[in-house]
């Protein structure tokens, strides 16, 4: 018995010994793809081996999903349009508010959503979605396009002063009101991909859904940094798509923005997707398409909307007044002429 033990303690030093001039494998490029809300996604990450799998990424997006999408029925923000969620009360049978309990991915992205409508004087407000419906950019196209007296009987129920938060409840406190994440979800989800990465020690990644995505970290092993291109607008959508600039972050989130997809055009006149929840009409200025720059996908998100409503002039002063937002914008001047323009903090991230 002494001579076996002996003898694996022998092996197993020599394993060990051996293994210490094995060359370690370098890490190389895996790169993932797949289908979610009403898009693709893709996530290219540098490790020494698969670490993540295609289908632990449609795990996540579905439970997402099962959260934050409004084409999804069962969906927790659905029961809350609905109003067919849980019943909140306080036992006295008093301000009885309908809603629907959250869960962590819908808690989430309300707070931030409140903070942003703050931080933008409602400019943000995903109190949105009985404008987006009447406007015909959701799953339901109407007939016809609201006139004046359309507009004056739905802005009562927008308003995100009108949700609250009790514990984890969203509640409204009128009936009709309906709010729309399209706006922030997807910057979320971004985020939410990265974290997974992170969790399982990918310290280099780019995570993109949609057209948002998150970066970290440099290419592996070459230490070269990621690059990201900006599209040219396509307005007429059958031109071969064009970069029109590449920036290189080595950490943080880009998404964009623009009028020159997500639109309606009736009578010669073009509708842009990004509602004015103030007004109650399609966003109408000089700006074709906003991308931003944060640290998070989510904050991105929400902001590259309000910043296509605000204008080229007050955007770029709102951008400038803010340490943890850059800027590029796409517009056209008063020749019609199409130029771009960039805010302050923006330029550091157009050299590598």
């Amino acid at each position: 018995m002494g001579y076996i033990y002996k003898m694996k303690w022998f092996v197993l030093l020599y394993l060990l010994h051996l293994s210490l001039f094995l060359p370690n494998p370098s890490p190389r490029a895996f790169h993932l793809s797949g289908h979610a809300q009403g898009t693709t996604w893709h996530i290219t990450y540098y490790n020494n081996d698969s670490t993540i799998l295609a289908s632990q990424i449609d795990s996540i997006l579905d439970k997402l999903d099962s959260s934050l999408s409004l084409y999804k029925p069962y969906s927790l923000i659905c029961q809350f349009n609905r109003d067919t969620g849980y019943v909140a009360d306080d036992g006295s049978g008093k301000d009885c508010q309908h809603g629907v309990r959250m869960d962590a991915h819908l808690k989430a992205v309300v707070q931030t959503s409140l903070d942003v409508w703050r931080q933008t004087g409602g400019l943000f407000d995903i109190t949105v979605q009985p404008l987006v419906e009447a406007w015909g950019f959701s799953a339901h196209k109407p007939d016809e396009y609201p006139d004046s007296a359309g507009v004056r009987k739905i802005l009562p129920c927008i308003g995100t002063g009108l949700l609250s938060i009790k514990g984890n409840y969203l509640l409204k406190t009128k009936p009709c009101v309906r709010i729309d994440l399209d706006g922030i979800a997807q910057g979320y989800s971004v985020d939410v991909l990265a974290d997974f990465l992170e969790q399982h020690h990918v310290m280099n990644y780019l995570v993109e859904l949609g057209g948002e995505l998150r970066v970290r970290g440099r290419k592996q092993p070459s230490g070269e940094r990621m690059r990201v291109g900006i599209e040219a607008p396509d307005e007429d959508g059958v031109g071969e798509q064009l970069i029109e600039r590449v920036i290189f972050p080595d950490s943080g989130a880009v998404t964009t923005s623009g009028n020159y997809r997500a639109f309606h055009e009736r009578g010669g006149k073009r509708f842009s997707h990004t509602i004015n929840p103030r007004t109650g009409y399609p966003s109408d200025n000089e700006l074709i398409s906003v991308t931003v720059f944060a640290r998070q996908a989510i904050i991105a998100d929400a902001y590259d909307n309000v910043l296509m409503l605000m204008g080229l002039e007050k955007a770029m002063r709102f951008v400038d007044g803010r340490k943890d937002l850059a800027a590029f914008f796409i517009y056209r001047n008063k020749e019609g002429a199409i130029v771009s323009a960039t805010s302050k903090s923006f330029n550091a991230l157009l050299y590598p």
